[in-house]
């Protein structure tokens, strides 16, 4: 049997994939905000960024918001939230300028919960950042403007090539998934109230039904 880190990504494949690696991303002008999420994931990524962020001084809270990984939950067996602020506190963020929500399951859930923690420390919130996968900033801006439709919302993410990236991850095929699942949702979450709808240009859709009859679809939604 393959080993599926042993795929051959054809050129095609890896068009396609660029071109929904570069769909994902917002594109935002990094800003001071009142404060930052850093939204859970499998990726100690997010946490550093973060770090790299506050010490620029773009922010003075910092939440760190989630559960055990759905579907890495070894990664990180107390939780997201738990040690991602370890990461950034062992990065030199200060302990009083993190806050934690360990109970999120989803991005929406990460969200509403993040703001809640922060309206009970008293923090007045008019704009945010959202810091998170390179891939997931797109859906996180659409969840977050359905969800907190009142406050400024700034994505950020690790500033990375998809190349690098994969090699970050060591996954190829894993990637690839990963970006079509994101995508699946950024286009099927709208119409069940989760996000904004979002225009997705034909040539993103183009790659996204070629990716998926190419059999990269272990990320996608359960039918």
């Amino acid at each position: 049997m393959t080993d599926i880190q042993q795929l051959t990504i054809t050129e095609q494949q890896w068009a396609d994939a660029a071109l929904i690696w570069d769909f994902h991303q917002m594109k935002h002008d990094a800003r001071p905000c009142d404060a930052a999420i850093g939204l859970g994931s499998h990726d100690l990524g997010v946490p550093a960024y973060a770090a790299e962020l506050y010490h620029m001084g773009l922010f003075k809270t910092l939440v760190f918001t989630g559960g055990p990984n759905p579907t890495h939950p070894e990664r990180f067996p107390r939780g997201e939230a738990v040690h991602f602020t370890e990461h950034a506190v062992e990065l030199g963020v200060p302990c009083e300028a993190v806050l934690q929500e360990p109970n999120a399951r989803n991005t929406g859930q990460n969200i509403e919960f993040s703001r809640r923690v922060l309206a009970e420390a008293g923090i007045e919130v008019r704009s945010v950042m959202l810091i998170a996968m390179p891939y997931m900033e797109r859906r996180a801006f659409a969840t977050c403007r359905k969800v907190w439709p009142e406050v400024e919302v700034v994505c950020a993410s690790t500033p990375m090539a998809l190349d690098d990236y994969v090699k970050v991850i060591g996954d190829d095929k894993l990637v690839i998934d990963n970006l079509v699942g994101d995508l699946q949702r950024v286009i099927e979450y709208p119409p069940f109230g989760f996000a904004i709808e979002q225009e997705v240009p034909k040539v993103v859709h183009d790659a996204y039904e070629r990716l998926l009859a190419d059999g990269f679809d272990s990320r996608l939604l359960s039918s």
